[in-house]
């Protein structure tokens, strides 16, 4: 079947058509070529004979005698009949009638005949035609070569509201606003020059007589030629797409909001994210406000839905748009009347299609807050999940012409409800993590405790970005003799567990500690106690998914400013940084031990011997890096920055973090350095005792005198009599030599070692003994006092202050 481009012309026109002039009687008076042509019979066959006669078979007599009387009523006749060929062939032939007055020689028929294909053909190219213009619901637009509109069809006329007769003779783009007019016209003036057909391309439309209405059209353009090929214009095809453009609209900004709104358990920043998505697919400005509860993390209820709201989210189009008024993390407070505190109150939408220009300053609007004077329209919807209104999301439109409509604010809803699932998560997760902060600040030691043997600073920082709070500690624990203990670890895990389970092993740390154990023994009833919890885990079912029940990693050292040395244990914790005086940086050669659960394994403690004025450097894995980054790069970074102190070691802690440490880390960080000193020389006594009996005089002596040295003549008596005591212990029940030493720091310190490792015990005597009084009189004249075990033997000692007796 030929195009409809490349139709033929009316089959009935005078040069294509077969002619023949009957008179009233049906004799052919009147033949053309074309009929001889189509019917085989020349003209001097047929004309003078009746056309019945020789045109008609008599089986199709009945049919042509019918329409020969319809056609006498009428005047004229249209239709397709059988007529019979010079060689007695049939061939079927569109045939149209009209009556033609001879005045007073009476009346004649002319009739034009076609091939019935060809009338055919021709009649549906001209219903196609016919419908392209007044039925087909896609708008047809003709443009002549000098670029103005020949003819459109009827849904252009409904399309643009105007008379199809009034688009005739009118240059192309006339009718559009300048922007959407240069398009119309650079597009048909493209078409027109290259002959290249564009296919489905988007364009605006926005009409001046409507300009606030904004439509979408699918344009479809092409060349029309002749078949010589001169150009005789374009044509277009113009689909109105607008509910279609602004539904997948709405599923994009859906995806987004899916895809876009949540990436952090934030409740500021899901904020922010909604008010970004919001523009400028949907508004020209959006902010998005929460009631201040919710942004501490809090479960808002219906009182609090009249309490403070704060701005969390905003975004307007344009570099030099103005804003809301209120600056992101300010508050925001909205008087009675405004759409914000009827929707909070009430958690109903508002819609305001058109505002009056005097809208924002009018009676009770103060508190609308709109971003600028040119906002014509607005949205108001609550941000609601689980029935609880946590804020509220303000849309404006100043920018664009059209006004927010009901399929606008149903879109707003949707919106908002599927952020407001994403603000109700990072809310709830605010509140865990608070409860699961202050659960681990409260486990964690306040303050470092005032002892003489190292200066100490240290920075615990909290993971930002991560699933929950890990499991770090740290502990700076006082110990006899002027010693110190340095502790770090680090629990399996996180989340509110692993803090948990840090303040058990913190509290069993300080236990042992309280015991002056070798660090190595420290960790081996540490490790004792985790396989403890975790056999109680199992035993309940208590175990996190996918998390080992409980294991941790903890590295503990034992400083004695008195010897310069320092007992360092590790239980798969990495190694401490020692930073000498001069600047030289080296990692601790430690054995590594195995972390903590694992159970039946030793651990081993090292001795090294630290000048006065060097840095011990403790921390946690969250400073050597990520988890997925190679520690040993984590450990040469580390290193690279303590070779620099920075002066005064907080200076230096801090330059460390801000060398190592993310903004945003995903682990807890710990960093303990502490800077050696000593005691100096003078502030220290020691004197050996063989075992005899004369040697609790000579306690006494020594004693007296070096207190008497020291300026503390009020301790002299207590401290003597306690030193002969300790010794005659040692004469008595040790069996050797004893070691007295007098310590002067934040208080006196008076210890005796021996080579036994048998327990003091503390009891009351009966009036019938002779001796088992001695402990108990060291208690009763001291502040403090204990024993310490080695392996060489243990050491009692007392503690007294120096200001004066003890209370």
């Amino acid at each position: 079947m030929t195009e409809l481009s490349e139709s033929h012309d009316d089959p009935f026109a005078p040069h294509l058509a077969a002619l023949v002039v009957l008179d009233d009687r049906g004799v052919v008076v009147g033949w053309n070529r074309r009929a001889q042509e189509l019917l085989g019979h020349p003209d001097t066959a047929v004309i003078g004979r009746p056309a019945i006669e020789v045109l008609v078979a008599p089986g199709d007599l009945p049919a042509v005698t019918e329409a020969a009387a319809n056609c006498r009523r009428a005047g004229g006749w249209f239709g397709v009949l059988p007529l019979r060929h010079r060689d007695g062939q049939l061939v079927e032939l569109g045939l149209r009638a009209h009556e033609l007055s001879r005045g007073d020689r009476g009346r004649e028929w002319f009739l034009a005949g076609a091939l019935a294909g060809d009338v055919l053909e021709w009649q549906r190219d001209r219903a196609v035609l016919d419908g392209l213009y007044r039925q087909c619901p896609i708008g047809l637009v003709v443009h002549g070569p000098d670029q103005r509109i020949l003819r459109v069809n009827r849904a252009i006329e409904r399309f643009s509201g105007v008379p199809a007769a009034d688009f005739q003779g009118m240059s192309t783009g006339r009718m559009l606003l300048s922007d959407d007019a240069r398009k119309a016209v650079d597009r048909v003036r493209q078409v027109m020059q290259t002959g290249r057909p564009l296919v489905y391309s988007e364009q605006f439309v926005r009409l001046e007589q409507d300009p606030a209405r904004e439509r979408v059209a699918l344009v479809s353009s092409f060349r029309l030629e002749d078949p010589s090929g001169r150009v005789l214009g374009v044509a277009e095809m113009i689909e109105d797409i607008t509910d279609r453009h602004r539904a997948q609209r709405r599923l994009a900004l859906l995806d987004q909001v899916g895809s876009r709104i949540g990436t952090t358990l934030d409740v500021a920043e899901t904020a922010r994210e909604l008010a970004e998505v919001m523009v400028p697919h949907l508004a020209d400005h959006a902010s998005v406000d929460l009631l201040q509860a919710v942004t501490r993390g809090e479960e808002p209820t219906r009182a609090v839905a009249a309490g403070p709201v704060v701005r969390l989210g905003t975004c307007g189009v344009g570099a030099q748009q103005p804003g809301p008024p209120h600056p992101e993390g300010e508050p925001v407070e909205f008087g009675p009347g405004t759409p914000q505190a009827g929707c909070l109150a009430e958690g109903r939408p508002v819609l305001e299609p058109v505002l009056p220009p005097d809208w924002v300053a009018a009676a009770g609007r103060q508190g609308a807050q709109a971003p600028d004077l040119g906002a014509h329209s607005l949205i108001v919807v609550p941000l609601a999940a689980r029935g609880l209104v946590l804020g509220v999301m303000t849309l404006w439109r100043s920018r664009r012409p059209d006004a927010f409509e009901t399929d606008d604010l149903t879109l707003a809803q949707e919106l908002a409800s599927r952020a407001a699932v994403a603000i109700d998560n990072a809310r709830r997760f605010t509140q865990q993590q608070q409860t699961a902060f202050t659960l681990q600040s409260s486990l964690l030691p306040r303050a470092v405790p005032d002892q003489s043997a190292v200066e100490v600073a240290l920075r615990y920082l909290p993971a930002s970005a991560g699933p929950g709070l890990g499991g770090d500690w740290f502990d700076v624990i006082p110990l006899s003799g002027a010693r110190v203990a340095l502790v770090v670890g680090d629990v399996v895990g996180r989340g509110i567990h692993a803090a948990a389970t840090m303040g058990r092993l913190r509290t069993a740390v300080h236990t042992l500690a309280s015991l002056d154990l070798e660090p190595d023994e420290v960790l081996s009833r540490l490790d004792d106690l985790v396989n403890l919890l975790a056999a109680e885990q199992e035993a309940v079912g208590e175990r996190p998914v996918g998390e080992q029940v409980v294991g941790a990693t903890c590295l503990y050292a034992v400083y004695d400013p008195v010897a310069g040395r320092c007992s360092v244990a590790r239980a798969g914790h990495p190694p401490p940084v020692v930073t000498a005086p001069d600047g030289q940086v080296a990692l601790l050669d430690l054995p590594a031990g195995p972390p903590l659960g694992l159970g039946g394994l030793p651990f081993e403690a090292r001795d090294i011997e630290l000048a006065e004025g060097s840095l011990l450097s403790l921390y946690t894995n969250g400073i050597i890096g990520e988890r997925h980054i190679d520690a040993d790069v984590g450990l040469t970074k580390l290193c690279a920055a303590l070779a620099r102190p920075a002066g005064a070691l907080e200076r230096t802690c801090q330059a460390v973090v801000d060398a190592l440490v993310p903004s945003r880390p995903s682990d807890d960080v710990v960093l303990l350095i502490a800077r050696t000193r000593m005691l100096p020389p003078d502030s220290v006594a020691s004197w050996r005792l063989p075992p005899e009996p004369a040697s609790a005089g000579r306690a006494r002596a020594l004693t007296s005198a070096k207190l008497t040295e020291w300026g503390l003549e009020h301790l002299a008596f207590t401290t003597a009599l306690v030193a002969s005591e300790l010794v005659t212990n040692v004469y008595r029940y040790a069996g050797g030599p004893a070691t007295l030493r007098l310590i002067r720091e934040q208080c006196l310190v008076c210890e005796v070692s021996d080579t036994s490792h048998t327990s003091p015990h503390l009891r009351h005597a009966r009036t019938t003994d002779e001796g088992g009084r001695g402990l108990f009189l060291v208690a009763q004249m001291t502040e403090r006092w204990g024993a310490r075990y080695t392996r060489e033997g243990k050491t009692v000692w007392t503690e007294q202050p120096l200001t004066g007796p003890p209370v």
